[in-house]
């Protein structure tokens, strides 16, 4: 078996740079150990918040570039797959109900308004009159309005089918290791077999260390747990992403809440606990008291692919052949896009469309170092 290029992994990134490939008319083999989308991608609660979850500088341009393709990459996707995503506009909305948090939220919007990011201070009325199921509480928010959502669930679903479509290749399986020879990468090694390519793209999330072969230092990806609930409001309590700084609320159409979420340093033991609950219930009924009545209907937990400066590692590595769409961490679902289009570009020898070198392997540790 032979590919021009191979991806491990078909989560988010692994269907989005397999796609990409595909269009480009590359002969492309995705592998996943289990049903692609499953894992971490199907977990997330879907927020597309540069404003939230980066501070001005290199990777709050990445977000930025990948937020501002996420409407096409939606339509597109389901026009090719003939499926809705549940992309959603609307805005974010960080709030304080804390006096203490107030000023370090108003801090937060004047260094971002300084790198010219659209965003509004309101006051705790304002907030209100946005999302009237906000605390009486709320001191003050700022609030994104630029910003979005996605159901991760529909999307890993319809991103598998487009890519598909496109002529992407999947199978199911366990991954020996990437094979090198001469210096360079010349396939991997399946339970099925040795498979040629040309090419290697590692995308296997929280997973990545465990693919022999990685070529990454010790430490360099590690899973980082969350945990979620989902609550049940008729008709819907809230209408866009609500933040607060002990976590999220992310509204879908149908009136469901998911609350979340922990971060917890677990190794890949993946379950859902009493202390996770109480915490992702507790902000969900400080930030919103209505939501104390609502049922909570689902639970889940998974694997936040964590790097140690908390940015993704994309495009080549140091062994010719070999490269990377990993560790997004928190940003996984946002990142899509751009990590899509970038290592496609890197993989094809193309100009990449932003800066790939701040989020280069080689960060990690002294070039030529032990691995």
């Amino acid at each position: 078996m032979n590919a021009d290029v191979v991806l491990v992994g078909a989560g988010l990134q692994g269907c989005g740079v397999a796609l990409r490939l595909a269009q480009a008319g590359r002969s492309v083999l995705v592998l996943e150990r289990s049903i692609p989308g499953a894992e971490a991608s199907s977990a997330a609660g879907g927020i597309l918040s540069p404003g939230v979850e980066a501070e001005p500088g290199p990777f709050h341009h990445l977000c930025m570039e990948s937020l501002g393709r996420w409407s096409d990459f939606a339509a597109e996707v389901e026009r090719l797959s003939g499926s809705w995503v549940g992309f959603r506009g609307g805005g974010t909305l960080e709030v304080s109900v804390d006096d203490r948090f107030t000023p370090v939220l108003a801090g937060r919007a004047a260094a971002l308004e300084r790198a010219g990011v659209a965003v509004e201070i309101l006051d705790g009325d304002a907030a209100r009159r946005l999302e009237p199921g906000l605390s009486p509480e709320t001191r003050g928010a700022i609030w994104f309005p630029g910003e979005a959502s996605v159901d991760p669930r529909l999307l890993g679903r319809a991103l598998h089918v487009a890519a598909s479509r496109a002529g992407a290749r999947f199978l199911q399986g366990q991954v020996r290791g990437i094979a090198v020879e001469g210096g360079r990468v010349v396939g991997v090694d399946h339970e099925t077999g040795r498979i040629d390519a040309g090419a290697v793209v590692l995308a296997a999330g929280a997973w990545s260390l465990q693919v022999a072969g990685h070529d990454l230092p010790a430490g360099a990806v590690r899973p980082v747990r969350g945990q979620i609930a989902v609550l049940d409001t008729r008709p819907p309590l809230l209408s866009r992403v609500v933040f607060t700084d002990k976590g999220y609320l992310v509204p879908r159409p149908d009136g469901r809440i998911l609350c979340g979420s922990t971060m917890e340093e677990a190794g890949f033991e993946k379950v859902v606990t009493a202390g996770g609950l109480l915490h992702v219930l507790q902000l969900a009924v400080e930030a919103a008291p209505g939501l104390a009545t609502a049922p909570v209907v689902e639970s889940w937990s998974n694997f936040r692919p964590a790097t140690p400066d908390g940015l993704p590692i994309l495009g080549p590595g140091r062994i010719p052949g070999l490269f990377y769409a990993t560790g997004h961490y928190r940003n996984g679902v946002l990142l899509t896009p751009v990590t899509a289009d970038a290592v496609s570009a890197a993989v094809l020898g193309r100009a990449t469309p932003v800066d790939l070198a701040p989020f280069g392997p080689g960060r990690l540790s002294p070039r030529g170092a032990a691995r």
